[in-house]
């Protein structure tokens, strides 16, 4: 019986996103406003940052994305993209930053997937709280009666009765994490689930993405021209 095909997903920073959006907003309006209204050589200036600073806002900010397929891992950084099969993938590793470690030994960083401290600070205050009300109930539910006539200590749960019917909501749902964590468990899971799949493997693919390099370095270039002649 052959496994129900996989759903390709797309992660990205939604923060990352926004605040590109933003940036380029600014980037534009501050460009185009020295183009139309600068004098002497404010508008070349201009244009030479806006050629250097776009492609990087776009490749930090907008690029980054990670797409999981059934087959493959493709990860697309500011400057690389690179396709993993599953099988070439040893762990995917989850500390400061979010990393890929293939079987040669060599780490990628999941740029799209970016570790949030303060995320994982929240989900373990949410973590704790759950715990606190859980032991707190468990606790109402040993000294509170909980019906049921008036003999022997059956009303009590000292014998585990009315105990046997509580449980930790966390545990119910699976422990607080954080939104990149989430995401990270999801792809270990795909991982152990396809990294053996005959499918799954083959070699890993690095590309370079030259459509962002070289605007950027054509940006850093004319900068320089303009101030070594100015």
């Amino acid at each position: 019986m052959t496994s129900p095909l996989l759903k390709d997903r797309i992660y990205r920073s939604p923060q990352a996103l926004v605040g590109g959006v933003l940036l380029l907003g600014i980037i534009g309006w501050l460009g185009i406003d020295a183009l139309i209204r600068g004098d002497g050589r404010t508008p070349w200036f201009a244009l030479a940052l806006m050629i250097l600073i776009v492609p990087l806002v776009v490749a930090f900010t907008l690029r980054p994305a990670v797409f999981a397929g059934e087959d493959r891992l493709r990860v697309r950084n500011p400057f690389r993209v690179i396709t993993l099969p599953w099988g070439e993938i040893e762990v995917l590793r989850s500390g400061y930053s979010n990393e890929v470690i293939v079987s040669s030994g060599t780490k990628y960083q999941l740029w799209a997937i970016p570790v949030s401290l303060s995320g994982r600070k929240r989900a373990a205050g949410r973590q704790a709280k759950a715990q606190a009300k859980a032991a707190s109930d468990a606790r109402r539910g040993r000294t509170e009666p909980t019906g049921g006539g008036y003999g022997g200590f059956g009303g009590f749960g000292t014998g585990g009765g009315a105990s046997r019917g509580l449980h930790d909501p966390a545990e119910a749902s699976g422990p607080a994490r954080a939104a990149t964590d989430k995401v990270m468990d999801d792809l270990r899971e795909t991982l152990e689930n396809r990294g053996k799949a005959e499918s799954a493997q083959g070699e890993i693919t690095v590309r370079w993405a030259y459509e962002v390099a070289a605007p950027a370095i054509a940006g850093a270039v004319l900068l320089a021209i303009l101030l070594a002649t100015g």
